[in-house]
């Protein structure tokens, strides 16, 4: 059995560390639920990457407005979760009805007056009656009136305000508008916020408070930055599940599931501004810092990109084959089943030939992506092993180039417009005959285990 870190613990801890410092005091019974209702919810079943970890390390260790923000700015993500936690809902419902499958705001005349609510609403500039989208910040909006809700009976409305201005400031990718970047906008959002509840916080107090809420969403977002492009892609990989529920289960998701999956990511990717992930305030951080975060997400953008095609071309080909025998194709049953502690099972990749012609890279960004897919990200998945033996075969046969070139005529496969017959013809003879002779041998091995005692 592995170690089980005490989330609760830690959490409480950070509770007690950011009471504090902010020189309040509150009954100690009071924390310790609070703790309880946060880590409940950061560890549900579709928790991968927005864990107990994330927050921690998102509020950093210095400001305990930061820590604050952090620990709730995620409590709230119904894409992954698939709705509002239950416990939370006690602290949402007086303000969010649901129509379908969507969350509005209530009706100006159904909303109760409330003072945390409206400060929140501030903020985010949200209206009554408005639909929250999952892209504009429907979780943070609630992640914050749940934070303010809970802490209220403990802190001031100054402090609610630099903690909610915080987790708004976690908004993801918004570009530039006629009004300033966003933390021009949310700077000045706190300047009418301050007016409208004749708060005690100086034009001083407004800055730091934007400062902080760039501090803490640049670390959230910070793996995009990382010196490492391994770890940028091992969160990418703990992203995939959230959403995609079915690879939770290793052995069953399907050739099409995991495709589809890839898929979404690529498109994410190719979305994705480099420009657009960072934010900076009234030089804040300076011009050297910003543009180096910039660059990193630069350069961890173009191996993700050409990452998820090398990966996206080799699962294509492996569904154009699967759909010769059936529709609903395991990965497993192509690739051998994942390798598991006491178990190490039979591979594909076990019964292919030397590659017939190994291209070599053309460039640093090839080098890059082929060792990442040859040697592995930092750590495996529970849904999947950290290398890539089979796309690194693909690639050491065709080269970058033409691995390029297939996954665009992918696309039309993907959207019906070819048949799998259609580009399986158009692949390389060498590699369709090599892989389709490992997949016959890899059933063979099975048949023959299988027989051994007959």
């Amino acid at each position: 059995m592995g170690f089980e870190p005490d989330y609760n613990k830690q959490c409480l801890e950070k509770l007690i560390w950011a009471m504090q410092k902010l020189e309040i005091d509150c009954d100690e019974t009071e924390l310790p639920k609070i703790a309880e209702l946060i880590v409940q919810t950061m560890t549900g079943p579709w928790r991968y990457f927005h864990t107990p970890n994330h927050i921690f390390e998102v509020g950093g260790e210095e400001d305990p407005i930061e820590v604050l923000a952090a620990l709730f700015h995620d409590v709230v993500y119904v894409q992954v979760d698939q709705s509002v936690n239950f416990n939370l809902t006690y602290y949402i419902a007086p303000f969010i009805r649901q129509v379908g499958e969507h969350l509005l705001i209530r009706d100006a005349e159904d909303l109760p007056p409330d003072e945390g609510f409206e400060m929140v609403r501030q903020i985010f500039d949200f209206a009554p009656s408005q639909t929250l989208s999952p892209v504009s910040g429907q979780n943070e909006f609630l992640s914050g009136l749940v934070a303010t809700k809970v802490l209220e009976p403990l802190l001031p409305l100054e402090f609610l305000v630099q903690v909610v201005a915080c987790i708004e400031a976690t908004i993801p990718f918004r570009p530039k508008t006629e009004l300033g970047s966003n933390s021009d906008v949310l700077y000045q959002r706190l300047k009418d916020v301050c007016k409208t509840f004749s708060l005690k916080l100086t034009d001083e107090d407004l800055i730091e408070t934007v400062k902080r809420s760039v501090r803490l969403s640049n670390r959230d977002v910070g793996s995009f930055a990382h010196e490492s492009a391994a770890r940028f892609l091992d969160n990418t990989w703990n992203l995939l599940p959230e959403t995609n529920h079915y690879l939770k289960n290793s052995s069953s998701y399907t050739i099409n599931q995991y495709r589809t999956a890839l898929q979404k990511m690529e498109g994410f990717m190719n979305f994705i501004k480099p420009e657009i992930i960072f934010h900076q305030f009234q030089g804040y951080p300076d011009e050297l810092s910003y543009n180096a975060f910039v660059e990193r997400a630069r350069k961890n953008i173009e191996v993700g990109r050409l990452y998820l095609a090398s990966k996206l071309f080799t699962i294509a080909f492996l569904e154009a084959l699967s759909l010769r025998f059936g529709r609903v194709i395991p990965v497993s049953t192509l690739m051998g089943e994942m390798p598991t502690e006491g178990f190490s099972a039979v591979s594909l990749v076990d019964f292919l030939p030397p590659n017939f012609n190994s291209h070599r890279p053309k460039t640093e960004l090839e080098q890059k992506v082929l060792t990442l897919l040859e040697e592995g990200r930092t750590q495996s998945s529970s849904y999947d092993i950290k290398n890539s033996p089979l796309a690194t075969y693909m690639v050491k046969c065709l080269g970058f180039d033409e691995i390029i070139h297939q996954r665009n005529r992918a696309q039309e496969f993907f959207q019906d417009k070819i048949t799998h017959e259609e580009f399986l013809a158009g692949c390389d003879d060498h590699v369709k005959k090599a892989v389709t002779d490992g997949i016959v041998q890899l059933f063979d091995s099975r048949k023959a285990a299988l027989c051994q005692s007959l």
